[in-house]
């Protein structure tokens, strides 16, 4: 089906000769891996393996809990607690594959290694602004996930009928959870084209989604209810909403990676919010506060992140980093929403009841 094709003639011809001559290869992503990054990791790995290939999967650190289940993930390779076999894994590569990140330094302490390795490279991602060097930069903005760019170019290059069931349900975990449940960035046909292929592989989707995002323990669904009644600041005048995780929250009630998953998206709830930023301090590294923001509609919360939080991403969903103390963070924050306060003033609701 020509429509989900997304290689041109030229890429096609690279990726497949690149993969032809390659024996030893590393499939990476991102820092705290999400379910995109992990599941378009497991299921590139997958249709390497089918085509003869040694496939090491090296992931930068942990991975929330709620994506454990997933098949293949006990196979990953943690940098941060495996260094020694990892750095020997990119050493031994001659071929590296870059998925859902597009910049050297979003692997952290993994760039080194990374870019030490005499493999060539191949980024396959859908941020903005890619800046990482590669062989053959696959780069789509427009596609809902990696893993949506994975489905269809492992059906460009005919790997479809032998896609195992594990791959499928790792591509439709990683596209769902980068779409929230296909509530954001999931209006294009071919996705559900794409989704509808996946379900011939036998799987349960509503089982995915129960797995994902009904897998919390006790302690996190009070921390969660705790930030939203206590920790959340509403700026109504400007239709936007911020809150503050400390570490004494997370010790509080035993925070887990993986506990805040999603919680950005909860204030975007109330009517007419058309932005909303989380800031969480590093469980590990004082002065580093974690920042995502989400937004509506035509808000470019990437736009803001750039300018005020070291990051960017896509229209709607981005996150970037602060180097000081939750405070100072929180007082950033109020400046960017005041420096952006004319594109905040109009209600989300008015421009959904107009455009829908």
């Amino acid at each position: 089906m020509q429509q989900l094709e997304i290689l041109s003639d030229t890429a096609q011809n690279t990726l497949c000769q690149l993969i032809e001559t390659a024996q030893h290869i590393v499939v990476c992503c991102h820092k705290s891996p999400d379910g995109d990054a992990i599941g378009s990791s497991l299921a590139w790995a997958d249709f390497l393996k089918s085509r003869g290939k040694e496939v090491q999967t090296v992931i930068p650190d942990a991975f929330p809990d709620f994506l454990k289940w997933l098949p293949g993930t006990e196979r990953l390779l943690r940098y941060d607690k495996q260094r020694e076999r990892a750095e020997e894994a990119f050493a031994k590569a001659d071929l590296v594959f870059c998925l859902d990140f597009n910049a050297a330094g979003r692997v952290d302490e993994m760039q080194t290694p990374l870019e030490a390795s005499p493999a060539r490279r191949v980024m396959i991602d859908h941020h903005l602004n890619p800046t990482l060097a590669a062989e053959l930069a696959v780069s789509m903005p427009q596609m809902s996930s990696t893993s949506e760019m994975i489905f269809r170019i492992v059906w460009q290059l005919g790997g479809f009928e032998a896609m195992t069931r594990q791959a499928a349900i790792a591509i439709y975990c990683g596209m769902m959870t980068d779409t929230g449940g296909f509530t954001y960035n999931s209006t294009r046909p071919e996705i559900y084209t794409i989704i509808g292929h996946l379900l011939t592989k036998g799987f349960d989707k509503d089982k995915i989604y129960r797995n994902v995002y009904h897998n919390y323990s006790s302690w996190a669904i009070r921390f969660r209810g705790y930030i939203m009644s206590q920790k959340l600041n509403v700026i109504a005048d400007f239709n936007a909403s911020y809150f503050c995780i400390t570490r004494q929250d997370m010790r509080r009630f035993h925070f887990n990676k993986g506990d805040a998953e999603g919680l950005v998206n909860e204030p975007l709830r109330i009517r007419g919010q058309r932005l909303v930023i989380s800031l969480r301090e590093d469980t590990d590294k004082d002065r580093l506060i974690l920042v995502s923001l989400r937004s509506v509609d035509d808000f470019p919360c990437n736009e803001m992140a750039e300018r005020f939080f070291n990051g960017g991403g896509h229209r709607n969903a981005s996150g970037g980093k602060l180097f000081c103390t939750i405070d100072e963070a929180e007082t950033v924050v109020r400046d960017a929403i005041l420096a952006f306060a004319d594109r905040l003033k109009k209600p989300a609701a008015e421009s959904i009841e107009k455009n829908v």
